[in-house]
């Protein structure tokens, strides 16, 4: 199997088709988008920005790829390869995009995956995030993979030429998603369980509530239907000091515990989580 880089991306200005000149995509009105040398493209336009640096800061991407890179959620990544595999079409050419891809842990190990199942002539792998610092951390993982600064809102892909999206801990756009979706095609829902982090959470926390994963009613509106749902749940290996800094860091309990718990957790020497992750299949109709 050939890994190319992607040839279906949209001007984010106006939704023409981009061409490849080189090292730049110029759309059919004239708007240009550079390749920066670290390997990825910036295709978020100032205007469709909440803030000056949205997503997650430098700090958090470094904390996310250390505790990532120790493998305490490998389990996760092979579990996603194992349905992605599975409902992965027959076709020359595959498309596959990570939305909100963070520093691309989850898509690397995929292409892996990929890789040595062969099954297609060739493939293009995008990945996307808002955040610039972790799309800058993505394309140092690897350069085979289209990686985008880029919003789920408006993913600066063309209109049914994706085969599989993965949206991981994030916030999926349903209508955007159906958009760049072919007929058939299907997302790879990842959401936390109701038991997820528990201990930590008691740690941090006053109060725990056990959600369960996000309603898939507005996917449902868009047309979307429920293919699989299975759950991943797994005690990990103790995480020494540093690893549950990290673990806190790259994730909101940060910005959401309170002053007591955050310095109940830096008191830490070691503790083992429950990983409870929720995994949902869904069909474009």
């Amino acid at each position: 199997m050939q890994i190319l880089k992607a040839n279906n991306l949209t001007c984010p200005l106006d939704g023409t088709p981009f061409g490849s000149y080189g090292k730049t995509l110029r759309c059919l009105n004239g708007h240009s988008f550079d390749e920066a040398r670290q390997g990825y493209v910036h295709l978020l336009p100032v205007q469709h920005k909440k803030s000056r640096e949205p997503g997650d800061s430098p700090a958090m991407v470094e904390a996310r790829t250390r505790f990532l890179n120790a493998g305490f959620y490998r389990p996760v990544a092979d579990q996603l390869n194992v349905l992605a595999l599975k409902y992965l079409p027959i076709s020359e050419h595959l498309c596959v995009v990570d939305t909100g891809c963070g520093e691309g842990y989850y898509l690397v190990n995929f292409l892996a995956a990929l890789l040595e199942h062969g099954g297609a002539a060739s493939a293009s792998l995008i990945g996307l995030d808002i955040a610039k610092p972790a799309v800058l951390a993505a394309a140092r993982r690897n350069k085979q993979i289209t990686w985008l600064v880029a919003s789920n809102r408006n993913p600066a892909i063309l209109s049914n030429t994706v085969d599989l999206i993965f949206c991981m801990f994030g916030f999926p756009d349903y209508a955007a998603f159906r958009q760049i979706l072919k007929p058939n095609g299907v997302i790879i829902l990842v959401d936390a369980g109701s038991e997820h982090l528990l201990e930590l959470r008691q740690i941090i926390y006053p109060e725990v509530r056990k959600s369960p994963p996000p309603s898939l009613e507005k996917a449902e509106q868009q047309g979307f239907s429920l293919k699989e749902m299975g759950e991943l749940r797994y005690q990990t290996e103790p995480l020494n000091r540093q690893q549950i800094s990290d673990l806190l860091t790259m994730t909101p309990h940060l910005y959401r515990a309170t002053k007591e718990g955050k310095e109940a957790a830096a008191r830490l020497e070691s503790i083992r989580l429950t990983v409870d992750v929720a995994f949902r299949v869904l069909l474009a109709n």
